[in-house]
């Protein structure tokens, strides 16, 4: 694994997820393989793993980087927000093509990746300009300039508001409109460019870099980030086994809302509307929560790997069916 590649909390993910001989785990997210490679060795001699990702640069770096263990990993190019379709899935691995059984953990890595990062070819960074792209999948039309380019003011206003929390989002949006009346803004250097000149000088002190929230409500909005996690957190959990363990690393206060509230409602024996004075949703809870508040990275942890400093690990369980007729 490259040095500087540091795949956050690892130490708990393994912790909660409990990897096992003759166990079968997905990573949703498998990216570089980071997480992989620990959970393989961990399921020694074995254990299988499935690795999901939409990515297919990513795909191929963790197919190298884990071919020592070619025998027991199979590689799918898709979103985890199908984990549902896992039991009919065949994946060939580099001997075999074998049936997906039910799945004893789960991890899901949230946001973008540090190869995205930092490869300015990908349009993700606004630290380091390149084309203004942003998609996780290459394949799709809908690209970062796409939507900075065509899409009308108050749209552009809503969704920096919606998924960048942010607040100038209207003074940016105009910005915005402003400038790609005079040329078609290509790269993110000019994007950031644009955020800055927008924002009042009396916001001067940043915490974050201004372009923070805006770069992240355009790669959500493009990628289509919080439906599939939704749709995802739902599908992994039909996929478990009876005391499969999920587990979730997000990396910011909507991805983890969503994660908190869906774990919420699937450890829930009654989703009626709060007021019905009888329960008729016959709902049974298909989830136990194992992380009462979300598990966060060390000092240590941050000081060596600054970008894990926003992360919140959440888990839960699939209830054994014993439980669930009690």
């Amino acid at each position: 694994m490259s040095e500087d590649h540091i795949p956050v909390l690892v130490d708990e993910v393994i912790q909660f997820l409990q990897p096992r001989n003759h166990g079968f785990y997905v990573d949703g997210t498998v990216g570089l393989g980071g997480h992989a490679a620990i959970i393989l060795q961990k399921s020694a001699p074995q254990g299988l793993l499935l690795g999901i990702d939409l990515d297919s640069e990513a795909l191929d770096i963790a197919k190298q980087r884990l071919h020592e263990y070619k025998e027991r990993v199979a590689f799918v190019s898709d979103n985890f927000a199908h984990l549902d379709q896992l039991p009919q899935l065949h994946c060939s691995g580099d001997s075999q093509e074998t049936t997906i059984p039910q799945v004893d953990g789960i991890l899901l890595d949230l946001g973008v990746s540090s190869l995205q990062l930092d490869t300015p070819a990908r349009g993700f960074s606004f630290n380091r300009s390149g084309p203004l792209d942003m998609r996780m999948d290459a394949s799709q039309s809908l690209s970062a300039a796409r939507v900075v380019n065509r899409h009308p003011e108050d749209v552009l206003a809503t969704i920096f508001t919606q998924f960048g929390q942010e607040r100038w989002s209207k003074k940016i949006a105009r910005q915005i409109v402003r400038a790609r009346k005079r040329k078609p803004i290509s790269t993110t250097g000019q994007l950031a460019e644009l955020v800055l000149d927008a924002i009042p000088h009396k916001s001067t002190g940043w915490r974050i870099h201004p372009a923070t929230r805006v770069f992240q409500a355009l790669r959500i909005y493009i990628n289509d980030e919080l439906k599939n996690l939704h749709s995802g957190i739902h599908c992994a959990a039909a996929a478990l086994k009876p005391g499969g363990r999920l587990c979730i690393i997000s990396f910011h206060s909507l991805e983890d809302r969503i994660v908190k509230e869906q774990f919420r409602t699937l450890s829930r024996a009654c989703i009626c509307p709060p007021k019905t004075p009888i329960c008729v949703c016959k709902h049974t809870p298909t989830l136990e929560i194992l992380t009462k508040r979300p598990i966060v990275p060390t000092p240590d942890e941050i000081r060596r790997n600054p970008r894990s400093r926003s992360a919140k690990l959440r888990v839960a369980m699939k209830i054994p069916e014993s439980k669930t007729l009690d």
